[in-house]
């Protein structure tokens, strides 16, 4: 791979497809890693993430610049890179503001992208047998086991911004898993969003070197899973998918709360409940058709794109 094999055209759609993966790295229960399966980018991503090594420094070293470029792929992570980064910054305050005062809808979109991206990922296993569907119901069942943990509240030190960057990331490229709820479960995700927001350079330096570090290794561990157990490792992933919709299901039930470091009352733990209960246990409108058009939409945008990437 060179730098030239990646036109300006294919620059701007890696930057678009990079945007898509930091839109949905934001979301709590919603991955990136799905997004670069989807837009067919995932093994070259890791791929390019692996080469980050000792060999590239070499390279570096003994022939230059361009060497190295080529070697890591850099022109493709840079264009995925700047338009995760870009996303990331952007959506902090708007996906904040869409949590607290429509999350409902929000939810229901993100139901069906998940369900479309389950859809997507299981279609790469080319021939389900017992041990690949052993393997998706493992998955689904750690899936839905970590999304029924009730979150924590942490009042972080310094060095705990660096450590939740290295945990989440790893759930951050795998589908199905999502980065934000990891941070969610740590304790961290409203400190980091408020760091984004508040550009906190200093603790969202120490994030980004956790993440850094957490992706080099991870990396690593993924790509040799794929390459020595692929169609296992996809039917784990999607297995991963369907038990990650426990976490997106729209009409909830708070069951116990408690008090954020800011004093203010939050959600803890909750349970699943139907659209007909929700008006009468929640006491505001259930938007059952609104919600159910927002799946829908979700699971055709994801089909549509598919459907591109493959004609392409």
């Amino acid at each position: 791979m060179s730098v030239q094999d990646v036109s300006r055209k294919e620059f701007i759609m890696l930057f678009f497809k990079g945007a898509g993966m930091g839109a949905a790295d934001v979301v709590p229960g919603v991955s990136g890693g799905t997004v670069a399966f989807i837009t067919g980018i995932y093994e070259r991503l890791l791929n390019a993430i692996k080469s980050v090594n000792l060999d590239a420094a070499k390279l570096l070293f003994s022939q230059g610049f361009v060497s190295a470029w080529r070697h890591i792929d850099g022109t493709f992570l840079l264009a995925v890179f700047a338009g995760l980064i870009t996303s990331a910054l952007s959506l902090a305050k708007v996906i904040t503001y869409l949590l607290e005062h429509h999350q409902i809808l929000v939810w229901s979109f993100f139901f069906g992208l998940i369900i479309a991206s389950f859809i997507h990922i299981a279609k790469q296993v080319e021939r389900w047998h017992i041990n690949t569907m052993v393997a998706c119901a493992i998955g689904a069942t750690i899936a839905f086991v970590i999304t029924s943990l009730a979150p924590a509240e942490a009042n972080p030190q310094w060095w705990f911004y660096f450590v939740s960057g290295a945990i989440a990331i790893c759930a951050m490229i795998l589908p199905g898993i999502s980065g934000s709820f990891i941070l969610l479960l740590l304790g961290m995700y409203g400190h980091v969003l408020a760091a984004v927001n508040s550009l906190a350079f200093n603790y969202i330096g120490l994030f980004v070197a956790g993440c850094i570090v957490g992706l080099m290794v991870f990396s690593r561990f993924l790509s040799w899973l794929l390459a020595k157990y692929h169609q296992l490792t996809f039917a784990l992933l999607s297995g991963f998918l369907l038990g990650s919709l426990n976490l997106l299901w729209p009409w909830k039930q708070v069951v116990t709360t408690y008090t954020n470091s800011k004093g203010i009352e939050k959600p803890l733990t909750q349970q699943n409940i139907l659209p007909g209960e929700y008006t009468t246990l929640v006491g505001q409108d259930a938007n059952t058709l609104l919600c159910i058009g927002l799946m829908a939409f979700g699971l055709g945008l994801i089909l549509a794109i598919e459907h591109i990437t493959k004609e392409k």
